[in-house]
């Protein structure tokens, strides 16, 4: 995968929360701060360039970035935080203003049409069949009509971080779907089980608000 596009971008949005909440959250020193971020940077352009080109139509590409750009800041901490700490520390580190107004926008158009086709061709695209590091799925919508879930059997998120090294602090990205579906205010996010817990599959359950 080129650093270059995508990549580059969510650097530029979301750097400096990172290394601020490298402060607030983890206690490290602005100084200390400043040092993490630079190795990270470097230490997240070496992960984008091994991990292979996403399809056109998969829509998990943004997700291994996110993880990549997680595991290159955790890779250059002279200490390890433990996933408690890790999860405060990426939930307020990706919620940003931009990250908020995005999940607001993506609420509206929740239960669209154009929502519910997306998951259906994203579940018939089973893109981990040849990217291990993206995601297979199902969709199941809840007979009472209240919402639907999406049902991972595969997860690029858990093959990247089994990787590094990191695979017990998956758990800290898992959280943000919570976080995420508060944000866009129209959802109750429910889940059962998770494969970084050991889980037969990660479910994530999108229910109305009200219903």
């Amino acid at each position: 995968m080129k650093y270059t596009g995508m990549p580059m971008g969510m650097w530029l949005l979301f750097a400096r929360s990172f290394r601020e909440h490298l402060v607030s959250a983890l206690g490290f020193s602005e100084e200390e701060a400043k040092q993490i971020t630079a190795k990270a940077k470097l230490k997240y352009q070496q992960i984008i360039e091994k991990l292979p080109e996403f399809e056109s139509k998969d829509r998990f590409k943004t997700n291994i970035v996110n993880c990549a750009m997680l595991c290159g800041f955790v890779l250059s901490m002279d200490r390890r935080p433990d996933v408690n700490e890790l999860t405060e520390f990426y939930e307020k580190a990706m919620t940003t203003g931009t990250m908020k107004k995005f999940c607001r926008l993506m609420g509206k158009r929740k239960f669209s049409e154009k929502d519910i086709q997306g998951m259906k061709d994203t579940a018939a695209l089973n893109a981990a069949d040849r990217n291990p590091y993206s995601w297979n799925m199902e969709f199941l919508p809840y007979e009472d009509g209240s919402g639907y879930e999406a049902r991972f059997s595969r997860c690029g998120i858990c093959t990247l971080m089994k990787e590094y090294g990191l695979f017990d602090l998956v758990p800290a990205m898992c959280h943000l779907d919570y976080t995420m579906s508060d944000e866009g205010g129209v959802t109750e996010f429910v889940r059962e089980y998770t494969l970084a817990s050991g889980g037969p599959y990660c479910d994530c359950g999108y229910k109305k608000k009200g219903v």
